[in-house]
């Protein structure tokens, strides 16, 4: 039995779970997500949880169980309290601006590169440091998307340590050429 299968899903108050046929939808304060389930599961809800089982013993419905559960599991508490990346961006002229559904990066290239946000994802400037850029959104998947996506356009360097990286990433830092003696 797969571990992470068998734990029921808590219901949080003000988040509501649905399943009607194949697809499960959770609704709550930061919006709404719905999931195809594979044939191989079967989602019910009793008593305020959800409980995931699987309907034969094949290798393929073992491996989803897990995967369906941990799925329905990041909807819940995405609709319920969402989830936040944040990105760092490190070096001297480096700086993004959020605007609207899309943000204007200056990564040391020529031009400013422009990235849309897809729907369900949301981006904007650290208040505190306008360094830091917070990714949120319901979506667990989605958010580490543009993160990832946003990462990608300059990742750090080990060498000055400059690019983007998220907040709490750590990079090796590497030794310069070392000039020697000319003899």
């Amino acid at each position: 039995m797969s571990r992470i299968g068998k734990k029921s899903i808590g219901i949080p108050s003000g988040v509501t779970v649905t399943v009607s046929g194949s697809t499960v939808v959770a609704k709550g304060p930061k919006g709404e997500l719905s999931l195809n389930t594979l044939p191989e599961v079967s989602v019910e809800i009793k008593d305020n949880e959800i409980t995931v089982s699987r309907i034969n013993d094949e290798k393929q419905s073992r491996a989803r169980h897990g995967l369906t559960r941990s799925l329905i599991s990041n909807m819940v508490d995405g609709v319920g309290k969402g989830y936040e990346k944040k990105l760092e961006i490190i070096g001297v002229g480096y700086k993004a601006q959020g605007k609207g559904k899309a943000v204007s990066l200056s990564l040391g290239f020529s031009h400013p590169v422009e990235y849309k946000v897809p729907d369900g994802a949301e981006v904007q400037n650290d208040p505190e440091n306008k360094q830091i850029l917070v990714i949120s959104g319901a979506d667990k998947q989605l958010v580490g998307q543009v993160a990832a996506d946003i990462r990608a356009f300059r990742p750090p360097e080990p060498y000055k340590g400059k690019g983007v990286r998220y907040v709490d990433e750590y990079v090796q830092r590497k030794v310069g050429k070392a000039v020697g003696k000319a003899e």
